[in-house]
């Protein structure tokens, strides 16, 4: 679900802000989108409504992301961000005019897959934003 509309509560506010800050230390070019997902029907059907979705766009496409833009999702089992129980884990995914060109994944085995892959020292950064993202909603990594 986009940001935007998690953004319910001053602590909710306040995580998503971090997340962004977070994103930005390790990526300074990119730029927050907080509204990801369109709001039409076909769209709506592939959102999920456990996730604090962010997208991050980048001036042009990089070789060294083999992308350019980055779509995370921060996801939580049901409700839980409601309940207040910690996240599952992060998705994330590069995008090109190509569509999808990598995707990485912490609920799995954290590693990179896809037609294309970033470059050492950018998933070496996306690893540590993940870990960061974990304990900014004290999580355990698994």
């Amino acid at each position: 679900m986009n940001a935007s509309e998690r953004a319910k509560s001053l602590d909710m506010t306040a995580k998503i802000a971090s997340v962004v800050n977070l994103f930005k230390i390790q990526f300074p070019d990119a730029k927050a989108d907080l509204k990801p997902w369109k709001n039409d029907p076909e769209t709506l059907e592939l959102v999920d409504p456990d996730s604090i979705d962010i997208g991050f766009h980048f001036p042009g496409w990089s070789r060294r992301f083999q992308s350019n833009s980055i779509l995370v999702q921060i996801r939580f089992h049901n409700d839980a961000l409601e309940a207040g129980e910690k996240l599952i884990g992060l998705e994330t995914a590069g995008f090109s005019h190509l569509g999808r060109a990598w995707r990485f994944s912490t609920v799995d085995n954290w590693q990179f897959v896809g037609k294309c892959q970033p470059s050492e020292d950018v998933e070496q950064k996306l690893r540590l934003f993940c870990r960061q993202v974990f304990e900014l909603f004290e999580a355990e990594i698994l």
